[in-house]
Protein backbone atom coordinates (compact mmCIF):
# COMPACT_ATOMS: atom_id res chain seq x y z
CA UNK A 1 0.00 0.00 0.00
CA UNK A 2 0.67 3.59 -0.58
CA UNK A 3 2.33 5.04 2.45
CA UNK A 4 0.71 8.40 1.83
CA UNK A 5 -2.95 6.41 1.94
CA UNK A 6 -2.04 4.74 5.27
CA UNK A 7 -1.68 8.47 6.52
CA UNK A 8 -5.37 8.89 6.99
CA UNK A 9 -5.67 5.40 8.59
CA UNK A 10 -3.09 6.30 11.01
CA UNK A 11 -4.37 9.74 12.04
CA UNK A 12 -7.71 8.10 12.58
CA UNK A 13 -6.44 5.46 14.61
CA UNK A 14 -4.47 7.86 16.44
CA UNK A 15 -7.45 10.56 17.28
CA UNK A 16 -9.99 7.53 17.64
CA UNK A 17 -7.15 6.26 20.28
CA UNK A 18 -6.37 9.46 22.10
CA UNK A 19 -10.12 10.11 22.22
CA UNK A 20 -11.10 7.06 23.97
CA UNK A 21 -8.46 7.55 26.52
CA UNK A 22 -9.51 10.80 27.53
CA UNK A 23 -13.01 9.43 27.95
CA UNK A 24 -11.75 7.11 30.09
CA UNK A 25 -9.61 9.28 32.07
CA UNK A 26 -12.56 11.62 32.52
CA UNK A 27 -15.27 8.34 33.49
CA UNK A 28 -12.88 7.17 36.05
CA UNK A 29 -12.09 10.54 37.87
CA UNK A 30 -8.20 9.87 37.77
CA UNK A 31 -7.68 13.54 36.06
CA UNK A 32 -3.95 14.42 35.82
CA UNK A 33 -2.23 16.15 38.23
CA UNK A 34 -1.09 19.65 37.28
CA UNK A 35 2.71 20.15 37.27
CA UNK A 36 3.47 16.51 36.97
CA UNK A 37 6.35 16.11 34.28
CA UNK A 38 5.90 12.85 33.47
CA UNK A 39 2.01 13.28 32.64
CA UNK A 40 3.08 16.97 31.06
CA UNK A 41 5.31 15.40 29.15
CA UNK A 42 3.25 12.53 27.40
CA UNK A 43 0.44 15.03 26.62
CA UNK A 44 2.70 17.23 24.62
CA UNK A 45 3.89 14.61 23.15
CA UNK A 46 0.65 13.34 22.23
CA UNK A 47 -0.34 16.47 21.07
CA UNK A 48 2.35 16.95 18.98
CA UNK A 49 1.70 13.86 17.24
CA UNK A 50 -2.05 14.16 16.69
CA UNK A 51 -1.31 17.80 15.29
CA UNK A 52 1.33 16.20 13.03
CA UNK A 53 -1.19 13.83 11.55
CA UNK A 54 -3.71 16.21 10.78
CA UNK A 55 -0.94 18.07 9.22
CA UNK A 56 -0.40 15.63 7.05
CA UNK A 57 -3.75 13.91 6.27
CA UNK A 58 -4.59 17.79 4.99
CA UNK A 59 -1.28 17.57 2.82
CA UNK A 60 -2.11 13.91 1.40
CA UNK A 61 -5.81 13.64 1.27
CA UNK A 62 -5.99 10.12 -0.65
CA UNK A 63 -9.46 9.82 -0.06
CA UNK A 64 -11.18 12.56 0.93
CA UNK A 65 -14.20 11.58 2.71
CA UNK A 66 -11.80 9.29 4.77
CA UNK A 67 -9.35 12.07 5.13
CA UNK A 68 -11.50 14.64 6.64
CA UNK A 69 -12.86 12.44 9.22
CA UNK A 70 -9.35 10.92 10.17
CA UNK A 71 -8.41 14.87 9.93
CA UNK A 72 -11.40 15.78 12.25
CA UNK A 73 -10.77 13.11 14.79
CA UNK A 74 -7.18 13.97 15.23
CA UNK A 75 -7.84 18.13 15.08
CA UNK A 76 -10.84 17.42 17.75
CA UNK A 77 -8.22 15.13 20.18
CA UNK A 78 -5.52 17.48 20.78
CA UNK A 79 -7.38 20.22 22.72
CA UNK A 80 -9.31 17.76 24.37
CA UNK A 81 -6.44 16.71 25.65
CA UNK A 82 -6.54 19.16 28.21
CA UNK A 83 -9.83 17.46 29.74
CA UNK A 84 -7.20 14.73 31.82
CA UNK A 85 -6.78 17.64 34.21
CA UNK A 86 -10.28 17.75 35.16
CA UNK A 87 -13.31 20.27 34.84
CA UNK A 88 -12.05 23.05 32.92
CA UNK A 89 -11.53 26.02 34.66
CA UNK A 90 -10.57 29.33 33.34
CA UNK A 91 -6.52 28.60 32.78
CA UNK A 92 -7.78 25.08 30.99
CA UNK A 93 -10.27 27.21 29.03
CA UNK A 94 -7.57 29.41 27.44
CA UNK A 95 -5.18 26.51 27.14
CA UNK A 96 -8.12 24.83 25.28
CA UNK A 97 -8.63 28.04 23.31
CA UNK A 98 -4.66 28.23 22.01
CA UNK A 99 -4.55 24.39 21.16
CA UNK A 100 -7.31 24.32 19.43
CA UNK A 101 -5.96 27.63 17.70
CA UNK A 102 -2.60 25.37 16.80
CA UNK A 103 -4.71 22.17 15.74
CA UNK A 104 -6.55 25.26 12.87
CA UNK A 105 -3.17 26.69 11.89
CA UNK A 106 -1.58 22.74 11.60
CA UNK A 107 -4.59 22.33 9.26
CA UNK A 108 -4.23 25.86 7.76
CA UNK A 109 -0.57 24.58 6.76
CA UNK A 110 -1.34 21.01 5.58
CA UNK A 111 -3.65 23.13 3.02
CA UNK A 112 -1.53 25.83 2.06
CA UNK A 113 1.55 22.64 1.55
CA UNK A 114 -0.85 21.11 -0.49
CA UNK A 115 -1.52 24.06 -2.51
CA UNK A 116 2.13 24.22 -3.69
CA UNK A 117 2.19 20.25 -4.47
CA UNK A 118 -0.68 21.02 -6.86
CA UNK A 119 0.93 24.29 -8.46
CA UNK A 120 4.16 22.58 -8.83
CA UNK A 121 2.06 18.91 -10.61
CA UNK A 122 0.28 21.80 -12.87
CA UNK A 123 3.55 23.24 -13.71
CA UNK A 124 5.21 19.96 -14.14
CA UNK A 125 2.56 18.83 -16.26
CA UNK A 126 2.04 22.09 -18.27
CA UNK A 127 6.10 21.75 -19.33
CA UNK A 128 5.30 18.39 -19.93
CA UNK A 129 2.42 19.46 -22.45
CA UNK A 130 5.09 21.97 -24.01
CA UNK A 131 7.59 19.28 -24.70
CA UNK A 132 4.79 17.45 -26.66
CA UNK A 133 4.04 20.20 -28.65
CA UNK A 134 7.35 20.95 -29.75
CA UNK A 135 7.86 17.70 -30.20
CA UNK A 136 5.00 17.02 -32.56
CA UNK A 137 5.89 20.80 -34.33
CA UNK A 138 9.13 19.60 -35.25
CA UNK A 139 8.02 16.40 -36.35
CA UNK A 140 5.52 18.45 -38.19
CA UNK A 141 8.13 20.93 -39.55
CA UNK A 142 10.83 18.47 -41.02
CA UNK A 143 9.53 15.07 -40.76
CA UNK A 144 6.19 15.84 -42.70
CA UNK A 145 8.70 17.54 -45.29
CA UNK A 146 10.43 14.54 -46.25
CA UNK A 147 7.54 12.28 -46.20
CA UNK A 148 6.01 14.03 -48.92
CA UNK A 149 8.84 14.68 -50.75
CA UNK A 150 9.65 10.87 -50.44
CA UNK A 151 6.04 10.38 -51.77
CA UNK A 152 6.36 12.25 -54.63
CA UNK A 153 9.45 10.49 -55.62
CA UNK A 154 7.66 7.36 -55.21
CA UNK A 155 4.97 8.02 -57.62
CA UNK A 156 7.41 9.67 -60.06
CA UNK A 157 8.89 6.08 -59.88
CA UNK A 158 6.06 4.20 -60.32
CA UNK A 159 5.73 6.44 -63.63
CA UNK A 160 9.42 5.99 -64.51
CA UNK A 161 9.07 2.14 -64.21
CA UNK A 162 5.57 1.87 -66.33
CA UNK A 163 7.38 3.30 -69.10
CA UNK A 164 10.60 1.57 -68.95
CA UNK A 165 13.00 4.41 -67.65
CA UNK A 166 15.40 2.48 -66.03
CA UNK A 167 17.71 5.44 -65.41
CA UNK A 168 15.19 7.90 -64.43
CA UNK A 169 13.52 5.32 -61.62
CA UNK A 170 16.98 4.95 -60.65
CA UNK A 171 17.52 8.56 -60.06
CA UNK A 172 14.08 8.54 -58.14
CA UNK A 173 15.02 5.81 -55.75
CA UNK A 174 18.24 7.52 -54.71
CA UNK A 175 16.26 10.97 -54.17
CA UNK A 176 13.82 8.53 -51.82
CA UNK A 177 16.98 6.79 -50.11
CA UNK A 178 18.13 10.19 -49.49
CA UNK A 179 15.05 12.28 -48.48
CA UNK A 180 14.61 8.96 -46.29
CA UNK A 181 17.81 9.11 -44.18
CA UNK A 182 16.81 13.52 -43.69
CA UNK A 183 13.77 12.11 -42.51
CA UNK A 184 15.02 10.14 -39.82
CA UNK A 185 17.54 12.50 -38.87
CA UNK A 186 15.47 14.90 -38.17
CA UNK A 187 13.00 12.37 -36.07
CA UNK A 188 16.34 11.15 -34.14
CA UNK A 189 17.04 15.47 -33.68
CA UNK A 190 13.61 15.72 -32.72
CA UNK A 191 13.59 13.08 -30.11
CA UNK A 192 16.98 14.20 -28.80
CA UNK A 193 14.49 17.04 -27.32
CA UNK A 194 13.07 14.88 -24.79
CA UNK A 195 16.48 13.91 -23.26
CA UNK A 196 18.64 16.31 -21.07
CA UNK A 197 21.80 16.12 -23.51
CA UNK A 198 22.66 19.53 -25.05
CA UNK A 199 20.77 21.47 -27.14
CA UNK A 200 21.47 19.93 -30.94
CA UNK A 201 22.06 23.01 -33.72
CA UNK A 202 18.86 24.78 -34.83
CA UNK A 203 18.62 25.13 -38.79
CA UNK A 204 19.83 28.43 -40.00
CA UNK A 205 19.33 30.45 -43.45
CA UNK A 206 22.59 29.44 -44.46
CA UNK A 207 20.75 25.98 -45.41
CA UNK A 208 17.76 27.37 -47.23
CA UNK A 209 19.89 27.08 -50.59
CA UNK A 210 20.25 23.28 -49.99
CA UNK A 211 16.48 22.39 -48.99
CA UNK A 212 15.42 24.75 -52.18
CA UNK A 213 17.51 22.27 -54.15
CA UNK A 214 16.30 19.26 -53.00
CA UNK A 215 12.91 20.57 -53.13
CA UNK A 216 13.62 21.59 -57.25
CA UNK A 217 15.46 18.17 -57.80
CA UNK A 218 12.36 16.58 -56.76
CA UNK A 219 9.71 17.90 -58.78
CA UNK A 220 8.85 19.82 -61.28
CA UNK A 221 8.64 23.41 -60.35
CA UNK A 222 11.18 26.28 -61.09
CA UNK A 223 12.31 27.39 -57.80
CA UNK A 224 14.05 30.57 -57.20
CA UNK A 225 15.80 32.31 -54.39
CA UNK A 226 16.52 35.30 -53.45
CA UNK A 227 18.28 35.08 -50.57
CA UNK A 228 21.53 37.80 -49.29
CA UNK A 229 24.41 35.76 -48.50
CA UNK A 230 25.38 35.21 -44.94
CA UNK A 231 22.31 37.08 -43.62
CA UNK A 232 23.29 38.27 -40.05
CA UNK A 233 20.20 37.20 -37.98
CA UNK A 234 19.55 36.06 -34.34
CA UNK A 235 19.56 31.98 -33.98
CA UNK A 236 15.83 31.56 -33.44
CA UNK A 237 14.89 33.93 -35.98
CA UNK A 238 16.67 32.07 -38.86
CA UNK A 239 15.51 28.75 -37.37
CA UNK A 240 12.01 30.15 -37.24
CA UNK A 241 12.80 31.44 -40.75
CA UNK A 242 13.78 28.22 -42.28
CA UNK A 243 10.63 26.63 -40.93
CA UNK A 244 8.43 29.18 -42.61
CA UNK A 245 9.92 27.94 -46.09
CA UNK A 246 9.53 24.32 -45.11
CA UNK A 247 6.22 24.09 -44.04
CA UNK A 248 5.41 26.40 -47.09
CA UNK A 249 7.03 24.02 -49.60
CA UNK A 250 5.47 21.32 -47.79
CA UNK A 251 1.92 22.66 -48.55
CA UNK A 252 2.92 23.16 -52.12
CA UNK A 253 3.64 19.50 -52.67
CA UNK A 254 0.60 18.88 -50.80
CA UNK A 255 -1.75 21.35 -52.37
CA UNK A 256 -0.33 22.93 -55.23
CA UNK A 257 1.20 19.73 -57.39
CA UNK A 258 0.46 21.67 -60.60
CA UNK A 259 2.69 24.97 -59.73
CA UNK A 260 5.38 25.81 -62.07
CA UNK A 261 6.96 28.32 -60.02
CA UNK A 262 7.90 28.76 -56.73
CA UNK A 263 9.47 32.10 -55.94
CA UNK A 264 11.31 32.47 -52.32
CA UNK A 265 12.73 35.79 -50.91
CA UNK A 266 14.78 36.00 -47.62
CA UNK A 267 15.24 40.19 -46.64
CA UNK A 268 15.86 42.45 -44.14
CA UNK A 269 12.77 45.55 -44.36
CA UNK A 270 13.65 48.61 -42.48
CA UNK A 271 16.61 47.39 -40.83
CA UNK A 272 14.69 45.88 -38.26
CA UNK A 273 12.65 42.90 -39.23
CA UNK A 274 13.33 39.89 -41.26
CA UNK A 275 10.77 39.03 -44.03
CA UNK A 276 10.21 35.59 -45.27
CA UNK A 277 7.93 35.20 -48.27
CA UNK A 278 6.61 32.12 -50.17
CA UNK A 279 4.50 32.21 -53.29
CA UNK A 280 3.67 29.55 -56.19
CA UNK A 281 1.47 29.77 -59.06
CA UNK A 282 -0.35 26.40 -57.80
CA UNK A 283 -4.20 26.21 -58.68
CA UNK A 284 -4.60 24.32 -55.02
CA UNK A 285 -5.69 26.37 -52.30
CA UNK A 286 -8.53 27.34 -49.54
CA UNK A 287 -10.41 30.29 -48.99
CA UNK A 288 -9.13 32.73 -45.99
CA UNK A 289 -6.82 33.40 -44.16
CA UNK A 290 -3.84 30.05 -43.60
CA UNK A 291 -5.44 28.12 -45.27
CA UNK A 292 -3.96 25.01 -47.14
CA UNK A 293 -3.63 23.75 -43.20
CA UNK A 294 -2.91 20.83 -42.81
CA UNK A 295 -2.54 19.01 -39.03
CA UNK A 296 0.14 21.63 -36.95
CA UNK A 297 1.55 23.19 -40.05
CA UNK A 298 0.82 27.34 -40.48
CA UNK A 299 -1.40 27.98 -37.18
CA UNK A 300 1.19 26.23 -35.27
CA UNK A 301 3.89 28.28 -37.01
CA UNK A 302 1.82 31.57 -36.69
CA UNK A 303 2.26 30.55 -32.90
CA UNK A 304 6.14 30.37 -32.86
CA UNK A 305 6.32 33.41 -34.57
CA UNK A 306 3.71 35.22 -32.58
CA UNK A 307 6.35 34.40 -29.52
CA UNK A 308 9.03 36.18 -31.44
CA UNK A 309 6.83 39.35 -31.91
CA UNK A 310 6.41 38.82 -35.43
CA UNK A 311 3.56 37.62 -38.15
CA UNK A 312 2.04 34.91 -40.21
CA UNK A 313 -0.13 35.22 -42.88
CA UNK A 314 -0.88 33.50 -45.96
CA UNK A 315 -3.71 33.44 -48.83
CA UNK A 316 -4.15 33.40 -52.27
CA UNK A 317 -3.01 35.96 -55.25
CA UNK A 318 -4.06 37.13 -58.43
CA UNK A 319 -4.78 35.54 -60.80
CA UNK A 320 -3.70 31.64 -59.13
CA UNK A 321 -1.27 30.99 -56.34
CA UNK A 322 -0.41 31.00 -53.03
CA UNK A 323 1.75 33.43 -50.49
CA UNK A 324 3.16 32.73 -47.24
CA UNK A 325 4.70 35.98 -45.67
CA UNK A 326 6.20 35.72 -42.46
CA UNK A 327 7.61 38.86 -40.71
CA UNK A 328 10.19 38.12 -37.42
CA UNK A 329 11.65 40.64 -35.71
CA UNK A 330 15.78 40.77 -35.61
CA UNK A 331 15.95 43.09 -32.14
CA UNK A 332 13.23 41.11 -30.18
CA UNK A 333 10.02 42.75 -29.41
Amino acid sequence: MNSRATIPILTAVAGGVSLTATAAVWASGHFYKEGSSAEGTLTLVEAAVLGTLTLLTVRYPGNSHRSAIAACLAGFAAPSLLLRYGNPDGTLLAAFGAWSFLTALAVVVGLYLRMLDERRDRAVAETRREQRLELARDLHDFVAHDVSEILAQAQAGQIHAEREAATASAGALQIIEQSAQRALESMDRTLRMLHTAPAVALPSLNELPDLVERFGASGNAQVDLDLVPDLDAPREVGATAYRVVVEALTNVRRHAADASRVTISVARVDGRSLEVSVVDDGRGGAKGALGRRGGLGLPGLQERVAILGGSLDAGPVQPRGWRVVAVLPLNGR
